[in-house]
């Protein structure tokens, strides 16, 4: 029997904008990435790594499912965004490995692909409603056939109504550039109340939005049945859940729409898994991804293999993209090509991107990032939901 390849070395490094890469070899040479990151917590996520690599260096990198069994419940004290997060990047570079040692996709090893293309949309802003008309013109001109943008900037716990008026005229300004033809989605980003929500939900029908992300925090859970049936919109949410059993409750009380982030919630392992759970329920996958190549190609493995997938997002030209954008960590570029607001399957091996390690090396000696998200804060001086 051939002896089983064995994890030698893993190496974490950070790079702008706001990104994380681990590195995972093994002794035969195979390599796999991962982007294991909470976007303004990085160093605590790779502070975890550091921590999971003292098991997994000198295990064999085939036995996925058990090292993430072990990773996410070998400590007495589990769960949370960093610890999921650090799991995520591994278990991205444990599924890259498997497939680069197989010569095949990944979507191949999780059952094989279910589409040839994977539907993205581009985003727009919103916090600036005087460029929302050029932003969605210029992505359209591009070629997408969707975007999403904030619905609203800082908002009050009770909405003045020229807050409101000024949410409906980001939405019928987005309406009135696309078209019937193509989509937008709003994002409320959590910055909206409760009470908030049920007001604005029901006047946004009008302008059609293909979702509307997470309309209330998720610690608000028990708000979403009454907003589920006060919509006739689709709502969405999941980018700050990191378990399947975090999704059960929001998908019983009806939203239609998940959206779990691949390099936060537990990596491919988990993310296949919150889909088929989405799936018995009538609902459709849409993973969050403002983040590198590395993430994005890991949504796209499981996005090919997903029948109740719906759009993918994607970071290109984002406004936190400052210092580096989606395609500078990457060798070749045309796994990203977009067609038609699209992405093309391709049967390159592992997760499909090859990643151009003298860059991520060389971002990460510089410095890397230190990025943090804004504090906002209301009139009086007290928070406000960024």
């Amino acid at each position: 029997m051939a002896r089983s390849m064995k994890i030698s070395r893993i190496e974490t490094f950070l790079a702008p904008p706001r990104w994380m890469f681990v590195r995972v070899e093994t002794d035969a040479g195979v390599v796999g990435w991962g982007e294991p990151v909470v976007e303004g917590r990085a160093e605590p996520v790779r502070a975890a790594v550091a921590v999971l690599a003292e098991y997994l260096l000198g295990q064999d990198p085939a036995r996925i499912e058990d090292h993430w069994q072990v990773m996410t419940k070998g400590g007495f004290y589990r769960g949370g965004p960093v610890l999921s997060s650090a799991v995520a990047g591994l278990d991205q570079a444990l599924w890259d490995i498997k497939g680069k040692h197989c010569g095949m996709p990944v979507h191949q090893l999780l059952g094989g692909p279910v589409r040839e293309r994977v539907r993205a949309y581009a985003w727009v802003g919103g916090d600036d409603p005087g460029a929302i008309r050029d932003a969605v013109t210029a992505q359209a001109e591009a070629g997408f056939t969707a975007v999403k943008m904030n619905g609203c900037g800082r908002m009050s716990p009770v909405a003045t109504r020229a807050e409101v008026r000024a949410c409906l005229l980001r939405a019928g300004t987005v309406r009135e550039v696309l078209g019937d033809e193509r989509d937008f989605a709003l994002d409320f980003h959590g910055r909206v109340s409760p009470s908030n929500a049920r007001r604005l939900l029901p006047l946004l029908a009008e302008y059609a939005p293909m979702f509307v992300e997470e309309p209330v925090l998720p610690e608000h859970t028990e708000a979403l049945p009454g907003l589920v049936g006060a919509a006739n919109i689709p709502l969405a949410l999941g980018e700050r859940l990191y378990t399947r059993r975090e999704f059960l409750a929001p998908l019983q009380a009806g939203v239609a729409i998940v959206q779990p982030d691949v390099s936060h919630a537990g990596g491919i392992s988990e993310l296949r898994r919150i889909a088929a759970l989405a799936e018995t329920y009538g609902a459709l996958l849409a993973p969050h991804c403002p983040l590198g190549p590395v993430a994005l190609a890991a949504c796209l493995q499981v996005a090919f293999t997903t029948p109740n997938f719906l759009i993918q997002e994607q970071s290109l030209g984002i406004h936190y993209n400052r210092d580096a954008d989606l395609l500078d960590y990457a060798v070749d570029p045309e796994p990203f090509r977009f067609e038609r607001g699209a992405l093309l399957r391709t049967d390159r091996p592992g997760l499909g991107v090859e990643v151009d390690e003298h860059a991520v090396r060389a971002a990460d000696a510089a410095g890397g990032h230190a990025w943090r998200n804004p504090v906002w804060r209301y009139d009086d001086g007290a928070f406000a939901e960024w």
